[in-house]
């Protein structure tokens, strides 16, 4: 390609110099024209060769993932920032009187090519991830950290930001432009925009750190999941799970080179699955060692980032004038302050933990019956758990999930769901292209035949994919630059063997009705500004609508469309019903304080002041889980700091929280919607147009008023998680 380039440059050059000497009158305006054209034709040929520098031809600018190569990444990260910072300065250079349109809304139109390459690239690298990809983003974080402050410490362009925001009752602008006026301005503010030249520099300087420590911490993770994963020599000692589960296990060995063994994956979590069902306690405490001593040692030890991470945050906090980084990251969000995340949690902890205690009771009662002489460990609770819940519920885990086949309840479970809230449809387009083979892409179209976005769901477990489930687009919706989305939702579902169908846990079936929650969040957006569009709310809102569509996955009438058995087609019986549905909040306790633990433990990370000298880490998360009394010895928290991705990888640092707030949100939410009817149009068409549909084009809490009537009360919270939540 280099050469037939050179080629084509030297022969314009030439057919420029012939044009020069034939014509002596007009030779400058011919040369530029003829310089035009080689730069035309040269910048054409690139972009045929790079799909990434033009946007994609295919519906909505889906990625056409048939022609994208890795190597098409680097060059347009590169092309993608000149061509931004371009933009910005002459933005910023503008010797027009400033306005909106040719400031904000300039800023909103900018950088269209890096947005398009940062998308693509970020979601393949969480999704399928290769040596290749994240050798890249190793080293395209910190530049594109610098590429940020280059854009947000610009003195001329927060100059004129400024100006606006000043005046921006006189500019008389609608809502939607007033709103996004208040972002732009808060955004420049919290990125140092007012500090002085060489505190600029210092958070520079912390901000490149601070990128490149969080891409090493989450590839460690990455890496971690192979390198821990426990390799089982007999089967004898998988006593206790599904034939399939033992196959799967089987065919992880093989294709991991441990022939004629059984390998055992560690999910992202300290709580293993796999350890509800195996008898073994010898290999449960082997995984549960595996999963929680993750990180702590070896090449792959994230003590040392973590330490330095929540460092460089409470310095970078100092830096703008904030007492810690919980108080910087909490500005702009539901919750504002950092009292009032530590007020909500702590004033759960008394009955919490009571409750939890009692569940340790009675498993501790089960261990006995059955000859234990141990007091419960973290590797047993899941399953001794398991049996008090089989004890009180007759429930078996392995048979309920004959009930949910995978596909049965992604068309029958999910998609009924939104048709009869929505009226949408979801239409199958095995004509995109995938990233993977494991992945399907759907057509969303409206009640009235509208298309509206395209979805692709990719739901299976994976080598090259991270743990956890997560939304992402790979385009977003906007009115201004005549979009609409392109979304993703992603899990870790293991997949069924070879041949055989894949049978899902009632915990994955809720989760896939979470994550489409943030699905149709992207998918309905109707705003004009790409900045305030879908997902683009605080952090403590954007769980508010994935947590109130989970629910609907324990309604009767959803189950009974989707949960018929893998094999006679038999509808699950009305006792069997019953009986998932007493025993949804069994364990609750336990759920609600590792959970809590965690949240604890990320606020007190991340309240530490500026001046705080490293902590050891293992020290500091038992101090902090014993001030405010939830170490309990048998429950830890969900993640530890050395993998809590959340956290300690930038994402929801001091937002973990977020997902107990908005769940507070999300219970009220969905019981004002069954007193009014429960799964119809009219619920739905409400709920859309006053919480899907307008991002982050008004205050959260606005929106949530303006559905509810109200502000929301913790009473649906408690009914949810069949928890007395009041003191001891």
């Amino acid at each position: 390609m280099r050469k037939s380039l050179l080629i084509l440059a030297i022969l314009a050059t030439a057919a420029c110099s012939e044009s020069s000497k034939n014509n002596s009158i007009g030779s400058e305006q011919a040369r530029e024209a003829g310089s035009k054209q080689v730069t035309a034709e040269l910048t054409a040929q690139v972009s045929k060769d790079n799909p990434l520098l033009s946007p994609s031809e295919l519906q909505y600018q889906a990625p056409d993932f048939s022609r994208i190569k890795d190597e098409h990444f680097e060059p347009a990260f590169k092309q993608g920032m000149a061509e931004h910072l371009q933009e910005i300065q002459a933005i910023a250079e503008n010797t027009d009187p400033v306005s909106f349109s040719n400031t904000i809304v300039a800023m909103e139109k900018a950088g269209g090519l890096l947005t398009r390459v940062s998308r693509v690239f970020f979601n393949l690298v969480g999704t399928d991830s290769n040596e290749a990809r994240r050798a890249l983003q190793s080293k395209m974080a910190p530049r594109l950290a610098a590429h940020s402050d280059s854009i947000y410490l610009n003195e001329a362009l927060f100059s004129r930001v400024e100006s606006l925001y000043s005046q921006r009752v006189a500019l008389e602008m609608d809502p939607e432009s007033e709103r996004l006026l208040e972002v732009y301005y808060d955004k420049f503010i919290k990125a140092g925009a007012k500090l002085s030249a060489e505190e600029k520099l210092t958070l520079r300087a912390l901000n490149e750190e601070h990128s490149t420590l969080t891409t090493q911490f989450s590839q460690n993770l990455l890496k971690l999941s192979k390198t821990i994963a426990v390799v089982v020599d007999d089967q004898s000692e998988l006593d206790g799970l599904s034939e399939s589960k033992i196959e799967s296990a089987a065919e992880a060995a093989a294709a991991a080179g441990h022939k004629d063994k059984f390998l055992i994956s560690i999910t992202n979590t300290t709580r293993q699955p796999v350890l509800t069902s195996l008898k073994n306690r010898e290999l449960r405490q082997r995984i549960w060692e595996a999963s929680a001593n993750r990180g702590t040692s070896g090449e792959l030890d994230n003590r040392p980032i973590v330490q330095r991470l929540v460092q460089i945050r409470a310095q970078k906090a100092d830096l703008l004038g904030y007492k810690n980084w919980a108080e910087y990251q909490l500005v702009n969000t539901m919750a504002e302050k950092p009292d009032s995340v530590m007020d909500m949690l702590n004033s759960m902890v008394p009955a919490v933990v009571k409750n939890t205690k009692a569940e340790q009771t009675d498993i501790q009662a089960m261990i006995k019956s059955e000859g234990g002489d141990f007091d419960v460990q973290p590797w047993d609770w899941a399953y001794y758990a398991e049996k008090v819940r089989q004890q009180k519920y007759d429930l078996n885990e392995n048979e309920v999930r004959e009930f949910f086949e995978f596909n049965r309840v992604l068309h029958d479970g999910l998609f009924y769901t939104m048709n009869r809230l929505y009226g949408i449809h979801f239409e199958a387009r095995p004509d995109l292209p995938v990233y993977h083979p494991d992945v399907q892409a759907f057509e969303l179209f409206d009640h009235d035949g509208k298309s509206l976005a395209i979805f692709y769901a990719d739901y299976f477990a994976r080598d090259g994919k991270r743990g956890g489930a997560w939304m992402n687009s790979f385009v977003g919706q906007s009115g201004l630059l005549e979009q609409k989305p392109v979304v993703v939702n992603v899990m870790n579902i293991p997949k069924g063997p070879e041949g055989e169908p894949t049978l899902v846990s009632f915990d994955h079936v809720t989760t896939m009705f979470h994550e489409l929650g943030h699905g149709i969040h992207g998918m309905f957006s109707n705003v004009r500004y790409p900045s305030l569009a879908g997902t683009s709310v605080s952090r403590d809102f954007v769980e508010f609508p994935s947590t109130f569509e989970e629910d609907w996955a324990s309604v009767p009438e959803v189950l009974e469309n989707y949960a018929y058995h893998y094999k006679t087609a038999e509808r699950i019986p009305a006792e069997l019903l019953e009986k998932v549905l007493k025993a949804k909040n069994f364990n609750m306790g336990f759920d609600t304080l590792e959970y809590m633990s965690a949240a604890l433990l990320d606020m007190e990370w991340h309240s530490l002041p500026g001046d705080a000298e490293p902590q050891d880490v293992a020290e500091f998360e038992a101090k902090a889980l014993k001030k405010h009394g939830v170490d309990l010895q048998a429950v830890p928290p969900r993640y530890k700091s050395t993998y809590f991705a959340h956290s300690i990888g930038g994402g929801y640092s001091a937002g973990y929280y977020a997902y107990m707030w908005s769940e507070i949100l999300a219970a009220d939410a969905f019981a004002y919607i069954r007193v009014r009817g429960g799964l119809t149009r009219k619920n739905g068409d409400w709920y859309r147009q006053n919480i899907l549909e307008v991002g982050n084009s008004r205050p959260p809490m606005e929106s949530y008023v303006k559905f509810r009537g109200q502000e929301p009360t913790t009473e649906a919270l408690l009914i949810r998680r069949g928890l007395n939540l009041g003191s001891e």
